[in-house]
């Protein structure tokens, strides 16, 4: 992985973990909240997700970690196109930690390996996201 900046967000969520944890593995939830996804949730998986927004990226990645219901790894760049930033794939990485408490879950964000001219950029991309999430999955009926 290159060097590079580094960013962190948590948010909590009304939910529990295998709830969070289905909205990043399950490509019906996943669009919910982020974009039209394809997923292979295992090591070496694919992860393409086209957002709806702006000019419409695609982000490539590739799941490195899976521990069900804790933290999810995966890689994570955009395919060259117009308006994508230039985070190439496979180039940044981003961890997710669902860390549970009595009435939902707390979701931690770190993502690695990014340009410095892109922090304040991807770091706004999770906000907008994340808090998507937030929204979506309290929604969900447990299973």
């Amino acid at each position: 992985m290159s060097t590079g900046s580094t960013i962190e967000q948590t948010v909590w969520i009304r939910a529990r973990p295998e709830t969070v944890w289905r909205h990043f593995t399950d490509p019906v939830r996943l669009a919910r909240w982020w974009g039209e996804a394809e997923v292979d949730p295992r090591p070496g998986g694919d992860l393409v997700v086209r957002m709806r927004e702006g000019p419409r990226p695609i982000m490539r990645g590739q799941f490195v970690e899976l521990e069900p219901y804790e933290r999810i790894v995966f890689t994570f760049g955009w395919e060259a196109t117009p308006g994508a930033p230039a985070i190439p794939a496979g180039a940044s990485r981003v961890e997710i930690t669902l860390a549970p408490e009595s009435d939902g879950v707390t979701l931690t964000l770190r993502h690695s390996g990014l340009p410095f001219t892109l922090e304040r950029e991807t770091g706004e991309g999770w906000d907008h996201v994340l808090r998507r999430l937030a929204e979506k999955a309290p929604s969900e009926t447990a299973e």
